[in-house]
C-alpha cells in the first residue's frame, strides 16, 4: 500500500486523532550522562523535540509525554520548547511500556478514535509516516497498526510474525524466539496506532507475569488478536525512521544521517555545498537558492541565509540572518543580523545584538557586540565595537576600542554619519562623535565631539636627543644609532 503524496494531503484527509503519547520515561543509562538521554540533540533539536514534532503532524486533540527518569529536566525542557504537551509521571511501583501507557491513559480518560504511540528517542521518524499509518489504520478498520521495517540485522528487536493473510499474528521477543522466528528480519519499531477502546481494554488485562517482570505494551497485541481484532503492519523502507538512540555511538550515527539528508535537501533546492563531509546544518535553518556554503561551515538554530550569499570556509552562524550577496568568511556569529552585500571576516566575531547594515564591512579580528553599523560602515581591522551605534558611511580605523564597561555599567558609543575614527583610538562610553567628524589616531576620547570637529586627545610628543647613547650604551640599538648619525654627517 502506498502512502499519500504529501503530509498536507494526509493531514487534510485525516481528522484529528484522539491523542499522541510519547513514551519518555526511560533512564537511558547507556548514554552515560548527567543529562537525560531525551535532551541530547540531533541536527539542533533534542530527541524528545523530534518526537513531539512528528506527533504534531497528525494534529492530535491531546499530546502527552510520559516522563520518569530525570523527569525535572525533561519537564522543564518540554515547557520551553513544547508548552502544549501535557506531561504525566510514570510512578515507581511498576515498570514497562504497558505501565507507562496506563499512566498516560489515566490522565487522558475515556477516548474515542486513534491513539498514536511512539518513543521519545526516534528522531528520524517523519510526520508523513505517522499520517500514512493513521490513514491505513482507518482504511483497514484495524484495531492496531504497527510500524515495521526489514533490517539486515534484527538482533535485539521483537520479530513480526504474520499470518497467512499478511496481518500481524504476534510479536516475538528475541529471548523467546525459536530459530525459525529469529530468522525473520521484519522488526517491531514500537510505534503504533491503537483504537482507543482496544488499547483501554488491553491495558486493563495485561500482567507482569513475564521474565522481565514488567507490564508490556506488546501484550495488548495478543489480546486484540484473541478478541478478533485486526492487527496490521505499516512497513517502511526507510529503516532509519525506526532507529532509536541508546548510546553516543548511535547518537553520532543518527546525527550524520540526519545531516546528510538535510544537506541533500538544500542542494536539490539550489544551494551549493562544496564539501558535505565538513558542513553541518540544523534542520531549523533556512537557505535560499544560489547560496554557496564553503567547507567547514556550521549553520545552527534559526539561521536564515538569503540568495547569493557565500558562507565559509570555517564559519559558525547561530541564530543569524545573512542578507543577499553577503560574504561571511572564517567568522563566528551568534544572534547577529548581516545585511545585504556585507563583508565579514576573516577571523571576525559577531556577538548577540550585532546588526550590520547594507554594504558594511567587519574585517580581520574585529569583534562586535550589541552594535549597529549603518550602511557602508567600514571596520576593517583589529577593533572591539561593543554597545555602539555607527551611522552610515563612517570609518573605524585599526585598533579602535569602544570602552563600553566601567566596572559597574555598560554605556553606548555613537559615531555619526561619514565620521572617521583614527587608528588605535579609545572611545570611552558614554560618548558621541557627531556627523562629519575626525578623531585623530591614538586619541582617548572622553567628551562628545560636535559635527565637523577634529578631536585630538593625546600627549604632546617629545624627542630626547642622545638618550640611547647615554642609557643603552653598548647595545645593538646604540650601535645602529651611532652608525646612522655618522652616515647623516657624511651627507651634510
Amino acid at each position: 500500500m502506498s502512502a499519500p503524496s504529501s503530509l498536507t494531503d494526509q493531514i487534510d484527509a485525516n481528522p484529528n486523532v484522539a491523542a499522541v503519547v510519547v513514551l519518555a520515561a526511560g533512564a537511558g543509562t547507556r548514554m552515560k550522562s548527567a543529562t537525560s538521554k531525551l535532551l541530547h540533540t540531533v541536527a539542533g533539536r533534542s530527541l524528545v523535540s523530534h518526537a513531539i514534532r512528528s506527533g504534531e503532524a497528525v494534529r492530535p486533540q491531546r499530546l502527552v509525554a510520559v516522563v520518569g527518569a530525570m523527569r525535572d529536566q525533561v519537564e522543564d525542557h518540554l515547557a520551553e520548547v513544547a508548552p502544549e504537551v501535557h506531561t504525566v509521571a510514570q510512578t515507581d511501583d511498576a515498570y514497562g511500556t504497558g505501565h507507562a501507557m496506563r499512566c498516560a491513559m489515566a490522565a487522558l480518560g475515556e477516548l474515542d478514535g486513534e491513539i498514536v504511540v511512539l518513543g521519545g528517542d526516534v528522531p528520524m521518524l517523519h510526520g508523513d509516516t505517522l499520517a500514512a499509518m493513521v490513514e491505513a489504520h482507518r482504511e483497514q478498520q484495524a484495531a492496531i497498526t504497527i510500524l515495521t521495517a526489514r533490517v539486515p540485522d534484527p538482533t535485539g528487536y521483537g520479530r513480526i510474525i504474520r499470518d497467512a493473510d499478511g496481518l500481524v499474528d504476534r510479536i516475538v521477543e528475541q529471548k523467546a524466539a525459536t530459530p525459525e522466528e529469529l530468522a525473520v528480519d521484519e522488526i517491531n519499531s514500537s510505534i503504533y496506532v491503537f483504537d482507543a477502546r482496544v488499547l483501554q481494554s488491553g491495558l486493563a488485562q495485561i500482567t507482569d507475569d513475564n521474565p522481565a517482570g514488567e507490564y508490556l505494551l506488546t501484550d495488548v497485541i495478543g489480546l486484540a488478536r484473541t478478541a478478533g481484532g485486526r492487527v496490521a503492519a505499516w512497513l517502511t523502507e526507510d529503516t532509519w525512521q525506526t532507529e532509536g538512540v541508546n548510546d553516543r555511538v548511535q547518537l553520532a550515527a543518527m546525527h550524520a544521517e540526519m545531516n546528510r539528508r538535510i544537506l541533500r535537501r538544500h542542494m536539490l533546492a539550489g544551494v551549493t555545498i562544496l564539501d558535505p563531509a565538513t558542513t553541518w546544518i540544523h534542520d531549523t535553518v533556512e537557505i535560499e537558492e544560489d547560496v554557496t556554503i564553503q567547507p567547514g561551515t556550521f549553520l545552527e538554530g534559526a539561521t536564515v541565509v538569503a540568495s547569493g550569499a557565500v558562507v565559509g570556509p570555517e564559519t559558525t552562524l547561530i541564530d543569524c540572518e545573512v542578507g543577499h550577496n553577503a560574504h561571511v568568511v572564517r567568522t563566528h556569529a551568534e544572534l547577529a543580523v548581516i545585511g545585504d552585500d556585507v563583508e565579514v571576516g576573516p577571523y571576525a566575531r559577531l556577538r548577540p545584538g550585532s546588526e550590520l547594515g547594507t554594504g558594511s564591512k567587519v574585517g580581520t579580528f574585529v569583534e562586535t557586540k550589541n552594535t549597529k553599523l549603518g550602511a557602508g560602515v567600514k571596520a576593517p581591522h583589529l577593533s572591539y565595537l561593543g554597545d555602539g551605534v555607527v551611522a552610515e558611511g563612517a570609518n573605524i580605523g585599526a585598533g579602535v576600542i569602544f570602552a563600553n564597561y566601567d566596572g559597574t555599567a555598560k554605556s553606548i558609543t555613537t559615531v555619526g554619519r561619514h565620521s572617521f575614527v583614527g587608528s588605535d583610538s579609545t572611545l570611552v562610553a558614554p560618548v558621541t562623535v557627531g556627523d562629519g567628524c575626525y578623531v585623530a589616531a591614538g586619541t582617548t576620547l572622553t567628551r562628545d565631539v560636535a559635527p565637523g570637529e577634529l578631536a585630538v586627545a593625546r600627549g604632546q610628543q617629545r624627542n630626547v636627543p642622545g638618550w640611547v647613547a647615554r642609557k643603552r650604551s653598548g647595545t645593538p640599538t646604540a650601535t645602529a644609532a651611532a652608525a646612522a648619525a655618522a652616515e647623516s654627517k657624511e651627507h651634510e
